[in-house]
């Protein structure tokens, strides 16, 4: 149901989609922001969202969900789940990130992360815990959509 209450502002049932989508989106805002830290360290290997392979950008969902359940997930900890997730779907460390061999160059524990890669891990929490604080993912009866 939408109800309009003025030309810029509508009122939305809590549905599964609305939240879906704003999951997307806050992956996507993630997923850029990670890319522009990236050329900032001479790092031009990274596409756009709309680039991204689905696997990639599944990853990047999964990392939201799980900042999103958890607010108070560690840089650290949510390496951690990465590495897990990408364990069991038969990922192992390569030198080279690469999709079609499953090899990722951050397939190590946290703590044997170069600072850059750490540094994306907390990029990445601080991006999440932001934009969920916006009127758009309050999971209430209503979510506030903005035009």
């Amino acid at each position: 149901m939408i109800v309009a209450l003025t030309e810029t502002e509508t009122w939305v049932t809590n549905t599964e989609l609305e939240k879906n989508k704003a999951i997307e989106m806050i992956a996507k805002v993630a997923h850029e922001v990670n890319m522009a830290y990236c050329k900032s360290i001479g790092d031009d290997t990274q596409v756009s969202w709309e680039d991204a392979p689905d696997w990639q950008r599944e990853s990047i969902i999964k990392g939201v969900e799980l900042h999103l359940a958890n607010p108070d997930t560690t840089p650290e900890q949510s390496h951690e789940s990465w590495l897990a997730h990408k364990q069991a779907d038969g990922w192992k460390y390569g030198e080279v990130k690469n999709g079609e061999t499953k090899e990722h160059p951050c397939f190590c524990p946290y703590s044997e992360l170069p600072i850059e890669q750490r540094t994306k891990d907390f990029l990445f929490k601080q991006v999440v815990s932001s934009l969920s604080s916006y009127p758009f993912m309050r999971h209430d009866t209503k979510e506030y959509v903005g035009a």
